[in-house]
This record gives structure tokens, C-alpha cells and sequence, in this order.
């Protein structure tokens, strides 16, 4: 494992790069990474965050997550543009066709970042010298910027990849972590959160050195297991590989914050359709079915309740999964206004590989068909081409909800 050269490739700001490339490209004279600008929800639908940000907006104050209203009192002049996901993959896909060229080693991380093992593509050529080439090209080509870390494993090659941005390349070898990981406050370390990172203050460790330094037996009594993985990622070690088929997602699922409060069945059904719709492709395309289904809602006074079962048998299958997700609705809804609704689809299995009833066999085999053919005609000729018809007239998106990562936690990759 220690002669391994792993990138890890992240994208700058990436729905504000590809957004403004986009315009760019299609005429705009504006750059909206030279000016304070955001990619934000709709305010009128009650999703006003801050999604990603210019850096001369970060230079201002303004924060990812944070509701707009806020970013618009630190700039009157903000300029917010509304999120187009289907843009994004497709930006997203560009990238790693791109890399694919430097080796076929690609774990993809989220949708705009990923590992890259080159160990096999170098040659004689330096890992730094690889790294400004792709940056190049990625500009040159793709028109927006990325940062890319370089080490022998994947978590010094993110933790490299964060350390100046943007536009960056940066290495972190086991010879250079005494002095470039662990000056670092102890926050930054990978999986060191919220919760984390005060309770390691309070044990007066407020650097990522001071941790890996710390006896790994005191961490294990103060986090259990988790102390001894914090040890392990502050002294550099991990010998994960580079998985380019992935594994499979925990899960796959859909939410929205809806315009107005909802009270009746009918427009709840159709908004739950609508998450439905969009997450059963998603099954589909990725070749998963779900053994357990879940719905979740958010009532007006934000209160929060959630319900899942069970499937006799894993499907893909839109109208099987939205029957359960119907009867799991009416279970626990009270008939309460509702202001978000959300589904998921768990215990995710391969698609190839699944029992049926013999006496379902050929009935829920024309229904899978009916759902592939209608991801092709919407694949083709994009997603409002073929719409059901109780969304004609009811003001409620036929497909709703945007990109959801489906990508699991780095810390079971590691």
C-alpha cells in the first residue's frame, strides 16, 4: 500500500463553477465566480439556502447552509441563482469520462469529487507533474477548476486536496505530515465534527499532532472504537483501496419542502408520487431494488415523523414502491398540515439477482418494462416529456426532488 499514488480530485465550488461556465458558454457576460453570487434555493417554495457560494462571497461572510434572507443582509447586491441538477451531473459525468483517460482506478466520492489511483498510469513522471496536467485540462477543457491532493492513500489525499483552494495542487507524504497535518486545529481532521471537536478541546487536544501523539488507549476510554479511528487517521494511516465499481449506496431517496401547507390526501399522494418517481429511477439506473421502504413528513409546526416496512419481496418497480408508501402514509398521518414530505428506499440489493412469486413473475415483469421504457423516453427527450396524468392541472412537479447523494460515507470506505 505505501507505493501507492492516490489523487483526490474536488471540483471548486461546484454548482456556482458549472453554472457560470454554463453561462458563460451560452453567452452570458458575466462571470459568476469573479462576483458575490450563490446557487440558492426558491425562497417563494420555502427552500432559501445557500447551496454554494463565489469565493468574493465568501470573502463577505456568507456561509453554505445558511438561509438566504441572512446572505442578502451581508449583500443587497447578491446575485442568486436557482440550482439546475440535471446540469450538474451532467458536468459531473464530463469530469470523470476526463479522468477516466488517466486511469481506469476511479472511486467516485460524491458528485463532484473523486479518488484516482495512478499508481499503474505515472511511469517515470512525477505525481505533481500528473496533477497540474489534468488541472490544465480540466480548465482548458471543461472550463471550471479543481483542487487535487496527492498521497499514498486516500484519506492524506483529501486531507492534502483541502489545504488551499482554489485551483491548488498539494501533496501530504508520510514525510511531510509532521508538517503539514498535524499543525492543523484538530476540526479540520476527517470525520472530526460538530460533537467531536469539543470534547477533544476539553481533553486539551486542539491539534491534529496533539491527537496522534495522544496513547491510543486514552481516546478508546474517552470514544470507544471511534477513539482508536481518530488515532489512526491523525498519524496518517489507512490502506484502503481505490474501488472503481463502488459499493452499494445504504440508500436511495427524495425530499421536498412543499410551497404551501398541504391537508388533503389527494395533493399529499401526488406529492409523494412525485419523490416516488424521481427515486425509483434512480433504483433503476443504478441496477438496485429496495427491501424496505420509508416515508417521512414534516409537519407546520416542525415536528417530525418517519415510518418504513418491509417489502415481502426487493423491487424497482414505481408503482409497487409508491402502493407501500401510500398505506405507510395513511398509517401514522393525522390529517395535520404537512410542509415536507420525504421517501427512501433501503437494504439495497442487485437487480440481477432476486426471487419472485412464480405467480408475480410475469405480471411485475411488465411493469418493470413500462417504468425502463419510460426512463428511456424521459432520458431521450427529457423529464416532462411523458408525465402522468393526475400531475395535468394540479400545480405539482410530475418529478420532484434534486440530487440526493447516493454515494456512501467515506468513513465506511476507508
Amino acid at each position: 500500500m505505501g507505493n501507492r499514488i492516490i489523487m483526490h480530485i474536488d471540483v471548486n465550488s461546484a454548482y456556482l463553477s458549472w453554472e457560470a461556465v454554463w453561462r458563460l458558454q451560452h453567452g452570458g457576460e458575466i462571470d459568476l465566480r469573479e462576483i458575490p453570487s450563490v446557487i440558492g434555493g426558491h425562497e417563494e417554495s420555502r427552500h432559501g439556502i445557500v447551496l454554494a457560494k463565489s469565493i468574493p462571497a465568501k470573502k463577505i461572510g456568507i456561509q453554505t447552509g445558511e438561509v438566504l434572507w441572512q446572505a442578502r443582509s451581508k449583500c443587497p447586491d447578491l446575485t442568486v441563482i436557482h440550482p439546475n441538477y440535471e446540469l450538474y451531473m451532467q458536468c459531473s459525468e464530463a469530469l470523470m469520462e476526463l479522468l477516466r483517460r488517466y486511469s481506469p482506478l476511479l472511486e467516485r466520492y460524491s458528485v463532484d469529487e473523486c479518488f484516482l489511483d495512478v499508481t499503474g498510469s505515472l511511469g517515470k513522471r512525477p505525481p505533481v507533474d500528473l496533477a497540474l496536467e489534468i488541472s490544465r485540462r480540466v480548465r482548458e477543457e471543461l472550463g471550471f477548476t479543481v483542487n487535487i491532493g496527492i498521497s499514498y492513500n486516500k484519506l492524506l489525499a483529501k486531507m492534502a486536496s483541502e489545504l488551499e483552494k482554489p485551483n491548488k495542487v498539494h501533496t501530504i507524504f508520510p514525510r511531510e505530515i509532521p508538517e503539514k497535518l498535524w499543525p492543523l486545529p484538530v476540526k479540520e481532521l476527517f470525520m472530526v465534527g460538530r460533537r467531536t471537536g469539543p470534547k477533544l478541546h476539553r481533553l486539551n487536544i486542539f491539534t491534529i499532532g496533539q491527537l496522534a501523539k495522544a496513547d491510543p488507549r486514552f481516546l478508546t476510554e474517552h470514544f470507544k472504537s471511534f477513539g482508536k479511528m481518530l488515532w489512526r487517521y491523525a498519524n496518517g494511516i489507512d490502506d484502503s483501496p481505490v474501488n472503481p465499481w463502488g459499493t452499494v449506496p445504504k440508500g436511495i431517496g427524495n425530499s421536498l419542502t412543499t410551497p404551501y401547507d398541504v391537508d388533503n390526501k389527494r395533493e399529499a399522494f401526488l406529492f409523494l408520487l412525485s419523490l416516488t418517481e424521481t427515486a425509483a429511477s434512480r433504483l433503476r439506473r443504478a441496477g438496485l431494488m429496495a427491501r424496505v421502504v420509508s416515508v417521512s413528513i414534516r409537519r407546520k409546526d416542525l415536528s417530525f415523523s418517519s415510518h418504513q416496512r418491509r417489502l415481502f419481496s426487493p423491487t424497482n418497480i414505481t408503482e409497487v414502491l409508491f402502493k407501500n408508501i401510500k398505506t405507510l402514509f395513511l398509517e401514522f398521518w393525522g390529517k395535520e398540515p404537512l410542509r415536507h414530505f420525504g421517501v427512501a428506499f433501503s437494504e439495497l440489493c442487485n437487480d440481477q439477482f432476486y426471487q419472485v412469486s412464480v405467480f408475480d413473475e410475469e405480471r411485475l415483469s411488465r411493469k418493470k418494462a413500462l417504468d425502463l421504457s419510460i426512463d428511456g423516453i424521459r432520458g431521450r427527450y427529457g423529464n416532462t416529456s411523458l408525465v402522468r396524468g393526475s400531475f395535468i392541472n394540479s400545480g405539482i412537479p410530475p418529478l420532484s426532488g434534486g440530487i440526493m447523494e447516493d454515494y456512501p460515507a467515506m468513513r465506511s470506505q476507508l
